[in-house]
């Protein structure tokens, strides 16, 4: 499956769509963001059960700055609406196999069990 551009008007659609989702905050000057691509693209094609995506941080300001995003590349992964992984630079192609193996492993029931206790001491 090839990259999706991510924009403010598709990004909250794409990521309550139920998949896994891995996004890349780059940008056109950035060598680093550049290098990077072919590396994110590859791992695309073998994970067609993950959504990739690919946010202009230049065209969407908007969104990096939700995300707070101070450097580029910047590699984010949401499954059920949630950050589970979020990391500055760009990966090796074996380390971003990892990061995906592990989100995929992760039990998120408990996930969300673990956010809900956490809300309701930071509420007491």
């Amino acid at each position: 499956m090839a990259t999706i551009e991510l924009t403010k008007e598709n990004f909250d659609q794409t990521i309550n769509g139920g998949k896994t989702v891995i996004i890349d905050f780059w940008a056109p000057w950035c060598g680093p963001c550049r290098g990077f691509a072919p590396v994110f693209e590859k791992a695309s094609e073998s994970h067609p059960d993950v959504v990739f995506a690919k946010i202009n941080s230049d065209e969407q300001q908007e969104l990096a700055g939700a995300f707070n995003i101070r450097s580029i590349p910047t590699l984010m992964v949401f499954r059920e609406k949630v950050v589970l992984f979020q990391q500055a630079g760009a990966l090796p192609g074996q380390a971003l196999e990892q990061v995906l193996t592990q989100v995929k492993s992760l039990d998120m029931a408990k996930v969300h069990e673990e956010i809900a206790q956490q809300q309701q001491q930071s509420a007491q």
